[in-house]
């Protein structure tokens, strides 16, 4: 996938039916169901797919238990029907992942049991397993390392599984597949006029060259998560602040934190929020938090009370109790919540809205990555109707996305690392055959092979090592320090297939280095 020949193909595309700015995930929903439709589609990110939230998620496609809980009911329909959707539409991606909600009071097991009832009911037909209740022993049988002292039970419920930068390059490429265009590495600085005075295209800077280029549009689709704000501002100086950035923050730990293949969903923390302790990828995952925060970042940042938060809570449900030292990576994601007066961001729905400005930027705002599919296609119908697009209907529904296996198919791959590609998986080992130390691992703690460095650069846009070892590998999510030592091999195969010098090597090594410092506790 040439870079420079979609650069091209911009600049020959006189006017498209639909400018996307953002690449996470509700930019490529937006992006694969306008192309699905049959719609001119552009896709513009300022750094890389999925570089913000949308790479930092807790990895689940959930209906969302606390919503439950919070009485939302028709929030948790339709994100588990997205659910039942996503799970057919990328077997690939998503698996069923069983969770267990311990019990250490008699009057738990009603509470729980009744409630994930009612889960498994409004999922309906799309439902991946029925819950049930567990005594003692069986409890202990699926998660060993659980706490044992006072332990009554436990309730058994079943959600979705992902990896969410994965998901996003699947989406990236689904689009293209479906004729669109995905750029990132490319920041929208301005936004383009018509003589009416409404949205009419974009000017996007090219970071990779500096190059600067216009692209005009029939509509604009804000989908920036976070940072919406700042593009509605670009249309509309004084326009209101609706986006109220929330970080959640996750730990990661070894495997042998979890044995086995079942999550914990931890039913009430310190704050009222629940916490999950998830196997993903051979490695443990922990989180998450609810904070305020002030303003959106690129790269936010864990606090001390945070880490320790996660910490304090884990061990009261885990036999080993988790330390700092054991830590092998931390990071944080800003939920872009929508704007509310007086309330708690843990309280805050998910849902999403869309909104449409005087100068016709359509921006939508909120969501959540299960329901990522419904948002788009809610953003779409109304850019249709802004830029008066020929009425389509949106086919999102029963589309499989890139890489689609059947998930009983025997070539489904087997190892976590390499199941994400799905049907492109031996174009994946044929890299890996056809250079040197092809499938030597990147590091021995990492499940990686040197090969995917370079499928990522040819077919999946990757242009810097952080591209490759943060979301087109999952890297410096699972272990920072590995990730840090493998820097120098990744820009050196990265240099060969993009042609840049060791000044360029050195740079890159040196960048990664900084990032890789803030996923790793002091």
């Amino acid at each position: 996938m040439n870079r420079e020949n979609l650069i091209q193909q911009v600049q020959q595309t006189k006017l498209w039916d639909v400018i996307v700015i953002g690449g996470g995930a509700s930019g490529m929903g937006a992006a694969v169901d306008a192309a699905a439709r049959g719609y001119r589609t552009l896709l513009l990110e300022q750094i890389d797919f999925a570089k913000g939230t949308s790479s930092r998620s807790t990895k689940l496609v959930h209906g969302g238990v606390r919503y439950l809980q919070q009485g939302n009911i028709s929030l948790v329909r339709e994100a588990l029907y997205e659910r039942g959707l996503l799970y057919q539409n990328a077997p690939h991606l998503v698996t069923d992942l069983p969770f267990v909600v311990p019990r250490y009071s008699w009057w738990e097991g009603p509470f729980y049991g009744i409630g994930l009832k009612l889960y498994d009911l409004l999922a309906g037909r799309l439902n991946l397993a029925p819950s049930r209740t567990l005594n003692a022993q069986e409890t202990l049988d699926s998660i060993p390392n659980l706490e044992p002292d006072g332990l009554y039970g436990g309730t058994e419920y079943h959600d979705g599984q992902f990896d969410d930068s994965r998901m996003c390059i699947t989406l990236a490429r689904t689009a293209m597949d479906l004729g669109g265009v995905t750029l990132n590495h490319a920041r929208v600085v301005q936004l383009l006029r018509d003589t009416d005075d409404h949205v009419a295209g974009v000017r996007f800077c090219d970071e990779q060259t500096g190059e600067e280029y216009e692209a005009k549009s029939k509509v604009v689709i804000n989908a920036t998560g976070v940072f919406s704000d700042a593009i509605r501002k670009m249309d509309e100086a004084d326009a209101a602040t609706i986006v109220e950035p929330s970080r959640g923050v996750h730990l990661v730990l070894e495997q042998s934190f979890l044995k086995g293949d079942t999550a914990i969903m931890v039913p009430y923390t310190d704050d009222g929020r629940v916490l999950f302790v998830i196997p993903w990828h051979e490695h443990c995952l922990v989180g998450t938090t609810d904070e305020q925060t002030p303003e959106p970042l690129l790269e936010p940042r864990a606090t001390e009370e945070e880490v320790e938060f996660i910490l304090r809570n884990a061990a009261r449900y885990m036999s080993r109790d988790p330390q700092r030292s054991d830590v092998l990576s931390v990071f944080a994601g800003l939920r872009p919540l929508i704007k509310h007066e007086a309330t708690a961001t843990k309280n805050i729905s998910r849902e999403h809205e869309v909104i449409v400005s005087r100068g016709g930027l359509v921006s939508v705002v909120g969501g959540k990555w299960t329901t990522y599919r419904h948002m788009a296609e809610d953003v779409v119908n109304h850019a249709a109707d802004v830029a008066g697009l020929d009425p389509r209907s949106c086919i999102t529904e029963t589309l499989h996305l890139r890489g689609w296996l059947d998930r009983n198919d025997v070539n489904m791959p087997q190892e976590n690392w390499l199941r994400v590609y799905g049907s492109d998986a031996p174009q994946v080992n044929s890299i890996c055959d056809e250079i040197d130390g092809g499938h030597q691992p990147l590091h021995p703690r990492l499940p990686y092979p040197r090969g995917a460095v370079v499928y990522a650069v040819r077919f999946e846009l990757a242009r810097t090592v952080e591209d490759v070892l943060a979301r087109r590998t999952r890297a410096l999510f699972l272990d920072a320090a590995a990730a840090a030592e493998s820097a120098n091999d990744v820009a050196r195969l990265i240099a060969s297939e993009l042609g840049r010098d060791e000044r360029w090597v050195n740079d890159q090594i040196t960048e990664f280095q900084k990032l890789a410092i803030g996923y790793r506790l002091p």
